[in-house]
Order: C-alpha cells, then sequence, then structure tokens
C-alpha cells in the first residue's frame, strides 16, 4: 500500500457522525436534532442543516487542513468556498450547487497555500500513480460506497477522501459514512472501488 506521507484525521460531513442513516431516511430535516451543530460554525440550525448535506468537499478540506495540524469549522470553509465560486446558492429555490473543482482548487491555493490541481479522465489503478506525488486525492464518487456490495445506479455526485492507495486497494475517509467500518480508512479493492469512481477529482500537496 502506498501511504502518504501524513495521516489525516478522520470528519463527518455533519458534527453527530452517526446520524448518517437518518439523514438518508429524513433527508436534511434530520440534521435540526443534531444536538453538536453549533461547532461547524453555523449561525443557525437550519443554516447548518441546508448546508451539510452539500459539503462533503469541505469535510474532505477539513480533513487535510488537520493533517497539518490546523483545525478549521467545517460552514466557515464552505463560506470561503462559496467566495471564490466553489459553490453557486440560489437563495430562491435555497439550492447549492458544488462542490466547482476549478473555483475550490484556487481558493485552497491561495487561502490555504495548498498545491492542487483537478484531474479528469483518471483511471482507477492510477489513483496509486497520483498518490506518489500528492498527499491526497478527493476522488468523486456515488455516496452508495458506503455499501460497497451494491450496484450503484450511477458513478459521482460525492466526495470522499483518498488517502492511500497500491495496484489492489483503495483506502479512504468517507465523510457519510453510516458506521465506523464504512467511514474512516475504509479499504476496498480496485475493482470494487471502480464501480463507484467517476474517475476524477482534485489532488492535494501540502508542500509547495
Amino acid at each position: 500500500m502506498n501511504r502518504t506521507a501524513c495521516k489525516a484525521p478522520y470528519f463527518s460531513q455533519w458534527e453527530t457522525a452517526s446520524m448518517t442513516l437518518s439523514v438518508l431516511e429524513r433527508g436534511a430535516s434530520a440534521l435540526l436534532d443534531d444536538p453538536l451543530w453549533q461547532r461547524s460554525g453555523a449561525e443557525t440550525v437550519e443554516e447548518y442543516a441546508r448546508w451539510s448535506v452539500n459539503i462533503c468537499g469541505m469535510a474532505c478540506l477539513k480533513m487535510i487542513l488537520a493533517a497539518r495540524g490546523e483545525d478549521h469549522r467545517i460552514i466557515d470553509l464552505a463560506r470561503g468556498c462559496t467566495r471564490f465560486g466553489g459553490y453557486v446558492v440560489n437563495e430562491e429555490d435555497q439550492s447549492i450547487k458544488g462542490l466547482i473543482y476549478a473555483p475550490f482548487v484556487t481558493y485552497v491555493g491561495e487561502t490555504f497555500g495548498l498545491d492542487a490541481k483537478t484531474i479528469t479522465g483518471l483511471q482507477t489503478p492510477d489513483i496509486a500513480d497520483v498518490l506518489k506525488d500528492n498527499a491526497f486525492f478527493i476522488a468523486s464518487v456515488n455516496s452508495q460506497i458506503r455499501w460497497p456490495d451494491r450496484q450503484p445506479p450511477s458513478k459521482g455526485g460525492h466526495l470522499v477522501l483518498v488517502t492511500a492507495a497500491s495496484a489492489d486497494t483503495i483506502r479512504f475517509h468517507n465523510p457519510s459514512g453510516h458506521d465506523e467500518a464504512s467511514q474512516a480508512d475504509v479499504e476496498l479493492p480496485i475493482e470494487i472501488f471502480d464501480r463507484f469512481f467517476a474517475n476524477r477529482g482534485v489532488a492535494i500537496r501540502l508542500d509547495q
């Protein structure tokens, strides 16, 4: 297994990591009951619930920054990313579009000094090569990767933080895993990860 130079701690995209199944059952309204919502940096629980279902990418960024000893609130990261165009917020219908890779790359470079680049058309076995030159890879996968025995309806739509890869195995943190086994340091064979992987993402170096 090809390992990164530093290990990233795990963070969920919701403050109470065990709430995934409730969110899947009830939608964002389930997050109105999250007792830890204020840790997110949101001004209201409604703001927290609205954003949390959209910020798997910010959870990945929070983990990356934590790997170098920084502690950032996830909604603060989302606000910053929005200012760069990484999210597009529609106040009329309350929708949030993103994560948009190009402005995200600019955001993390200018704000945190991270050397990031978008990669498309990436074959799953080649993720190991990406990690030879980069600390992490934020990968676009189907959110059903939390149940690797299932056949997903499509690829992409959700982001996970790949921390290590070999010719046979991918290791990652999933911000919306529903239990410990599907959250931190998940290891899947290449062929299973490939069923969910949309062949794109963002590579991140910690040093420039």
